[in-house]
C-alpha cells in the first residue's frame, strides 16, 4: 500500500510537468519560470531515486520517479531556450529604439 500511495503522489505531480512544459514552450518566454525552483525539483527527484536504490526498493515506483525527472529536465531545457528568446527579443527591441532615434 505504501508503494501505491507513493506512486499516486508522484503521478499527481507527474501530470503537472507535461502541462507546464507545453505552456512554457508555447509562451516562448522565461518570465514566470524559476531556475532555482526547477533545479530544486530535479535535486529532489534525484534524491528520491537514490533513496530507492540505496534502500533496495527498486520497483514500479522508480519508473514514475524517472518519468518526472525526465519531464522536469525537459522544462529545464525549455527554460534555457526561452531565456535565449527573451534575450533576442530584448536585443531586437533595443536595436529598433536606436534606429528610430537616429
Amino acid at each position: 500500500m505504501q508503494n501505491l500511495l507513493e506512486a499516486m503522489m508522484l503521478i499527481c505531480f507527474g501530470f503537472s510537468w507535461p502541462i507546464s512544459l507545453i505552456n512554457n514552450y508555447r509562451t516562448r518566454t522565461a518570465h514566470g519560470m524559476s531556475l532555482p525552483f526547477i533545479l530544486l525539483i530535479l535535486f529532489g527527484y534525484l534524491c528520491g531515486i537514490t533513496a530507492k536504490i540505496i534502500a533496495g526498493k527498486v520497483n514500479y515506483v522508480l519508473i514514475v520517479y524517472f518519468f518526472n525527472l525526465f519531464a522536469v529536465s525537459l522544462n529545464l531545457l525549455v527554460y534555457f531556450r526561452n531565456r535565449k528568446i527573451d534575450r533576442q527579443v530584448h536585443k531586437d527591441a533595443n536595436t529598433k529604439r536606436v534606429a528610430i532615434r537616429s
